[in-house]
């Protein structure tokens, strides 16, 4: 029998609160082990919800304090494309659907679940921004909001089996030039796991009418 919700997150870090009350799968850094992990558990056992719960970096126009938590409004592929002479190609300008159907899915995946709280658009790349050049291109590009390595894949498998998803993502470090002095990664994942059990609490957890 499916489980009623899986949590994936990428380090024991950012699942050590949530095992006392909700399942937690550990997928591994980075989009290719999250896909695959959640793909595995879904074909052995089935869910009718998927949360991605962790940490991620704010890009510098969305103002988000760091050790906040916020949900995913949507998920990009930020570096999902094509370089070029005239710039960052994304899947639609190459004419590629990430998922091919009726409504064709490009860079940006759909969230169905979206509890109250701060919304922002995220984003996942497989190599974390570390300048503030590249942070405001891509934030730019995307309209992101949150950097993620992992999110995207998450929504991605969800959405070809047809299971809502969420995201939920405390705010570790503004994206930018890189100042691992300046990083809150506890914080943020406990801010994260505690955004995430309230909106279990209060029952939140459901797709979007």
């Amino acid at each position: 029998m499916p489980v009623d919700l899986i949590v994936c997150v990428a380090t024991e870090l950012e699942g050590a609160l949530l095992r006392a009350h909700l399942p937690v799968l550990v997928t591994g850094v980075g989009a290719v082990n999250a896909a695959c992990a959640l793909t595995r558990f879904l074909e052995r056992k089935g869910a009718r919800a998927v949360i991605s719960c962790g940490i991620g970096g704010a890009y510098p126009g969305m103002a988000l304090p760091v050790a906040s938590a916020v949900w995913a409004e949507s998920e990009y592929y930020g570096d999902l494309g094509a370089a070029s002479a005239g710039g960052f190609l994304d899947m639609r300008a190459l004419g590629f659907p990430v998922i091919a159907g009726a409504e064709p899915l490009y860079n940006q995946m759909p969230v169905a679940i979206r509890p109250g709280g701060r919304t922002a658009p995220f984003v996942t790349v497989n190599t974390c921004t570390g300048d503030e050049a590249s942070a405001r291109e891509i934030e730019t590009r995307t309209g992101g909001g949150v950097e993620t390595m992992e999110g995207v894949a998450i929504i991605h498998v969800a959405t070809l089996y047809g299971i809502p998803a969420a995201e939920v993502r405390g705010i570790s470090n503004p994206v930018g030039n890189r100042d691992r002095a300046a990083w809150r990664v506890k914080e943020a994942a406990v801010a994260a796991q505690e955004a995430l059990l309230a909106a279990w609490r209060l029952g939140e957890l459901r797709p979007l009418a």
